[in-house]
């Protein structure tokens, strides 16, 4: 039996050569936890990238960075504006109320999973200000959205702007950050600090890494209580070299980049073939479709495997390593619908 042609997820693409590589040549002795040479290059690393000063600490999961961003930026009793499509709501089982011991999600709607500054202003101004009521202490938003939508740095900087005057701190999930930087062709800072951004989840392992994430602080007043937060959730690898080897192997060379811009070209060209059945713009690397549950039996006879999406839908992805004959193929399946 032929294998599948997977467009399911880019969490199952392959790790590429780079960070394969890299893994290999971190297969020494080193000094452990985070104190060897490898880890030590990361806040220089990134500080350069992003042209800011920051701290970039290394953990395994986007849920882990996601959620010690939050602890960071949240206390117990305050809470967390996203959508409701977010991941922190819909697949983190919990993660960001047990990482911040009880901060509160506070969820908006919003087309594509994207929330607006309107949507964050009616939330928060139905809480008043005492002590029975949970207060607004963060919002977190999706770059690019969980339905493959990407912020602008316009948009990013609005809400920005309002969570300053709002008192919010201002996470954002970039587990496809990478994507939405391609997709852009902005400065990664423009989306990010000078936006307002003060924490971001920078995913690699859907982009071709293996196991390893990272996440950024835009300040320094977050830095010492999120070292001793990742410790006790269990985050600092006794071999963290080989976290930080992946990370600095798609830095270099602007791996991260190219992956991303290969992953998105893949997704346009399924776009280009889908016509008025896309659900939404592909601005990234996922593509939702409106298809009969005949239509996707018939797509998945013909040997590609992806989510269904909601009555109606289904959710199609493109990953680094996707093969442009079954790009094509799926492309082709798709117009022939």
């Amino acid at each position: 039996m032929a294998a599948a042609m997977r467009f399911f997820s880019d969490n199952a693409a392959a790790v590429c050569p780079e960070v394969m590589a890299a893994l290999l040549a971190a297969n020494r002795i080193d000094t452990a936890y985070d104190g060897d040479a490898l880890s030590a290059r990361l806040n220089g690393a990134f500080s350069h990238l992003f042209g800011k000063e920051v701290e970039a600490l290394w953990v395994t999961t986007g849920t882990t960075a996601n959620c010690l961003a939050l602890a960071a930026l949240c206390p117990p009793y305050g809470g967390i504006v996203c959508h409701r499509d977010a991941h922190i709501q819909v697949d983190e089982c919990g993660a960001p109320e047990f990482y911040t011991h009880g901060a509160k999600l506070l969820l908006v709607g919003g087309e594509g999973a994207k929330v607006t500054p309107d949507a964050v202003e009616a939330v928060t101004a139905t809480i008043r200000n005492d002590v029975h009521q949970v207060q607004p202490r963060a919002l977190s938003i999706t770059n690019a959205t969980e339905y493959g939508l990407v912020y602008s740095p316009a948009e990013v900087a609005a809400l920005g702007e309002l969570c300053r005057s709002l008192g919010l701190g201002f996470h954002m999930d970039g587990a496809r950050f990478a994507n939405a930087v391609a997709r852009l062709g902005c400065h990664p800072g423009d989306l990010s600090w000078r936006a307002g951004v003060d924490a971001l989840s920078f995913g690699f392992v859907k982009n071709g890494g293996m196991s390893a994430e990272v996440l950024i602080l835009f300040g320094s007043e977050h830095r010492q209580a999120t070292l001793y937060r990742r410790k006790r959730a269990g985050q600092l690898l006794s071999k963290g070299r080989f976290l930080a080897a992946q990370i600095l192997a798609m830095l270099e060379g602007d791996v991260w980049l190219r992956n991303a811009r290969a992953a998105n070209e893949a997704a346009a060209r399924l776009a280009g073939a889908a016509g008025d059945r896309l659900v939404l713009p592909v601005e990234a690397n996922e593509v939702f479709l409106k298809v009969t549950p005949e239509e996707t039996a018939a797509l998945r006879a013909k040997g590609f495997d992806f989510y269904d999406w909601g009555p109606g839908e289904a959710r199609l992805v493109t990953a680094w390593d996707s093969d442009p004959r079954e790009v094509e193929a799926l492309a082709a399946a798709i117009a022939a619908l």
